[in-house]
C-alpha cells in the first residue's frame, strides 16, 4: 500500500507530547537509580482501572510509550503497514505469557529479599528492565515498521483488554466508554483518511455498527481519526450520546444517495496536472443530481475506498455527470485516478451528495467564491444561474489561483459573462507578475465589494477557505450568508 498511511499528526496534548520522558527516566535512569521501576506499579494499577470503564483510552491518551513512538519517532518511522504477525492474537497472547513468566520470576527471586535494604531496589528493577525492553524493541519496530507496531501485542493493552472485557460484562462501561462514533453513516464520504491516519491501522468507516460507533477491542480512543475526517462526522462519544448525535444530525443533501455503475465515457486533460471524467449511467440509468452538490468515485475495491468530486458538470439529461480531478504530488487517489482510469471502463459512484453549494434562487445577491480547484461546481452552478436564475438579480464569481496558468474553465466563464448581463467574473491571480488583471487573494477582492444583502458560497483550499472567513467575520459579515466547502 504505497503512499497509503498518512503522517498525519497523533499529538493533541502536551501529556501526549511529552509523556515519553517518564519512558525514558525509567528505562535509563533506572539503571542508576532503579527504585524509579516501581512507579510502574502505580501505572498499571491506573490504567487497568480506567480500562474497566473506558476500554484502551489510556493507550491513545496517557501512555508514556506511546508518547515516544507518536511523539518521539513517528518522524522516522517508515510508517508501512504492521505485519500481519504482530497483529496476531496468538502471538499476543504467547508474547503476554512470556512477559508474565519473566515478570513473575523475578518476582519470586526478589521475594526472598523481603525486609532487606537491597528489596526495594530489586523490585523496582524488575519493572526498570521492562521499561527498557519496551523501548529498545517497541522503539525499533516504530522504526522499520509503524509507530504503533508494539501497541498490537502489548502485555499492558492486553491486561486493559481483560479489564474492559470485565467492565463490559458487568455493564459498567456501556455508560462510560466513550467510542469512536460517525454521525449518520449516510454522511460518511468512505474516503478512508480514517484508516490511513489510525495509529493502530483499523478500518473504521467499514467497520461502524448498527449504533454507528466502532466496536473493536484495538481501538486505543486517540481520536486522531476524529481530527483528520474531511466530512467532520466523527466523535468520541458514549453510547448514549451516539444515540442523541445520531437524533440531531440532519441528513439533508443525503436522501438521494445511491450506488451507482457507470462507464467512463470521455477523459479531458484541462491541465497538465487537471483532468475532467465524465461517467455515463448504467444502473440506474438516470440520476437526478442539482448544481453544487459532490459524488463519490470509488478508487479501489480491495478494501473500498472512494473520493469526493464536486460535480462541475450541468445535469441536463441526468444520464452523466462530470467531475474534475487535480493531481497531487503523491496523492494516493488522485495517482489512481490518472494511472488506472481508461475510457470505456466500468467506474462505481455514490451519490448525487451535499447542499451546502446549492444556491438560494430567492436571494437578489449571489457571491460565489473559488479557489484552485475548488473552481469545479461553480461551473454547473454559473450555467444554472444563467439559464434559471429565479429571483437572482445579479451574481458574481471571484476565482483566485497562484499563476495565470492554473485556471481552468476560464474560457467557459468569459463565455458565460457574455451570455448574461446578471454576470460577472472576477479572475485573480496572487503571484504571477505578468498578470494584467486582478492581483492578490479572492480576500482582497472581496474588501473592495458591497456584500450587503448577499449570499456567499465558497469553495476552495482549506487555507483559502479559512482566511476568508477570518476576514469576513471582521467585515461583519453574516456568518448565516456563508455556505462554504474546502475542496
Amino acid at each position: 500500500m504505497e503512499n497509503f498511511f498518512i503522517r498525519a499528526n497523533r499529538v493533541f496534548t502536551p501529556l501526549r507530547k511529552y509523556a515519553f520522558i517518564y519512558t525514558l527516566l525509567v528505562a535509563f535512569a533506572g539503571l542508576w537509580f532503579p527504585r524509579l521501576g516501581l512507579t510502574v506499579l502505580l501505572v498499571i494499577l491506573s490504567l487497568v482501572t480506567l480500562s474497566f470503564f473506558k476500554g484502551r483510552y489510556w493507550c491513545g491518551n496517557f501512555c508514556a510509550h506511546g508518547s515516544l513512538f507518536d511523539s518521539a519517532l513517528f518522524r522516522w518511522s517508515r510508517n508501512i503497514k504492521i505485519f500481519e504477525f504482530f497483529r496476531s492474537p496468538i502471538f499476543a497472547w504467547l508474547f503476554l505469557a512470556y512477559f508474565s513468566y519473566n515478570i513473575g520470576s523475578g518476582l519470586v527471586r526478589v521475594s526472598a529479599l523481603w525486609g532487606t535494604p537491597m528489596f526495594y531496589d530489586r523490585l523496582g528493577f524488575i519493572f526498570v528492565r521492562s521499561y527498557l525492553m519496551v523501548t529498545i524493541i517497541g522503539g525499533t519496530l516504530a522504526l522499520i515498521t509503524s509507530p504503533r507496531t508494539w501497541c498490537n501485542f502489548c502485555p499492558m493493552g492486553m491486561m486493559q483488554k481483560g479489564s474492559y472485557w470485565l467492565g463490559k460484562t458487568l455493564g459498567v462501561a456501556k455508560k462510560t466508554d466513550q467510542k469512536i462514533t460517525v454521525a449518520n453513516q449516510d454522511l460518511c464520504h468512505s474516503c478512508g483518511k480514517c484508516a490511513r491516519v489510525c495509529p493502530m491501522q483499523l478500518t473504521p468507516y467499514v467497520d461502524f455498527s448498527e449504533n454507528n460507533q466502532i466496536d473493536d477491542n484495538n481501538c486505543i480512543r486517540c481520536s486522531t481519526c476524529v481530527e483528520n475526517c474531511p466530512a467532520g462526522v466523527l466523535t468520541l462519544s458514549t453510547e448514549a450520546e451516539a444515540q442523541e448525535i445520531y437524533e440531531k444530525t440532519s441528513v439533508e443533501g443525503y436522501e438521494e444517495r445511491k450506488h451507482i455503475v457507470t462507464t467512463i465515457s470521455a477523459i479531458k486533460e484541462l491541465n497538465t496536472d487537471v483532468k475532467e471524467f465524465t461517467f455515463s449511467f448504467k444502473i440506474p440509468e438516470i440520476v437526478n443530481y442539482e448544481p453544487g452538490q459532490f459524488a463519490l468515485v470509488r478508487i479501489q475495491q480491495n478494501l473500498k475506498m472512494y473520493r469526493a468530486f464536486s460535480i462541475s458538470s450541468y445535469n441536463k439529461n441526468s444520464q452523466s455527470l462530470s467531475v474534475t480531478v487535480k493531481r497531487v504530488p503523491n496523492g494516493y487517489g488522485s495517482d489512481i485516478l490518472f494511472d488506472t482510469f481508461k475510457v470505456g471502463d466500468v467506474a462505481h459512484l455514490e451519490g448525487p451528495m451535499g447542499h451546502e453549494l446549492i444556491v438560494d434562487k430567492t436571494q437578489k445577491k449571489v457571491l460565489l467564491v473559488a479557489g484552485g480547484i475548488g473552481i469545479t461546481p461553480f461551473v454547473s452552478i454559473a450555467e444554472d444561474l444563467i439559464k434559471d436564475p429565479g429571483k437572482v438579480e445579479e451574481f458574481t464569481l471571484i476565482y483566485g489561483v497562484n499563476k495565470e496558468e492554473e485556471f481552468i474553465y476560464r474560457d467557459l466563464f468569459e463565455k458565460f459573462e457574455q451570455m448574461s448581463a446578471k454576470f460577472t467574473f472576477v479572475p485573480v491571480v496572487a503571484f504571477d507578475d505578468q498578470w494584467r488583471g486582478e492581483k492578490g487573494f479572492v480576500t482582497d477582492v472581496l474588501n473592495q465589494m458591497n456584500l450587503n444583502d448577499s449570499k456567499l458560497y465558497m469553495c476552495g483550499p482549506k487555507p483559502m477557505t479559512d482566511a476568508t472567513l477570518r476576514s469576513l467575520e471582521k467585515s461583519d459579515y453574516q456568518r448565516e450568508n456563508i455556505y462554504y466547502e474546502s475542496a
